[in-house]
């Protein structure tokens, strides 16, 4: 998460508290799919992982990024994690001790799906005559 220097307008790298607590947040949560006490058979079915949390600067809003194993659908995941929210925030705030239970909301983490696209590009026949150095013969020394 990159947020912007008021004064300057840099872009600003998150806090140590910022990532502490979304690591909290991510840990918790992970530990409440791991052990099956979310009851919804959708998020079950799913396996649900969560691969990285980022709080906002007050505290009060977490991104929980989520990928579905074994091929489920983001889409479902999102809506599914969405309808348990306020029962994933109550325990959050159980497990975690802050002023605040920060508010939840779930986004589909899609950086394997570029990671994936990305190899297949690189292991394309183009790229890879690209990358082997072989050279197209040049027009102007023939």
């Amino acid at each position: 998460m990159v947020q912007h220097d008021q004064r300057q307008g840099q872009p600003r790298a998150p806090s140590q508290r910022q990532l502490r607590v979304g690591e909290l947040i991510r840990h918790s949560l992970a530990e409440i799919l791991a052990r099956g006490e979310l009851m919804d058979d959708e998020v079950t079915r799913m396996m649900v992982t969560v691969p990285e949390v980022r709080v906002s600067p007050d505290l009060r809003n977490a991104t929980v990024y989520l990928t579905p194993l074994g091929g489920g659908d983001p889409r479902q995941a999102e809506k599914a994690m969405t309808r348990n929210v306020r029962w994933l925030r109550g325990q959050v705030a159980k497990r975690i001790n802050l002023k605040f239970a920060p508010e939840l909301v779930f986004r589909y983490d899609d950086r394997f799906d570029e990671t994936a696209h990305i190899d297949s590009l690189l292991q394309s026949p183009d790229v890879a005559r690209d990358l082997g150095g072989h050279s197209e013969p040049d027009d102007k020394n023939e």
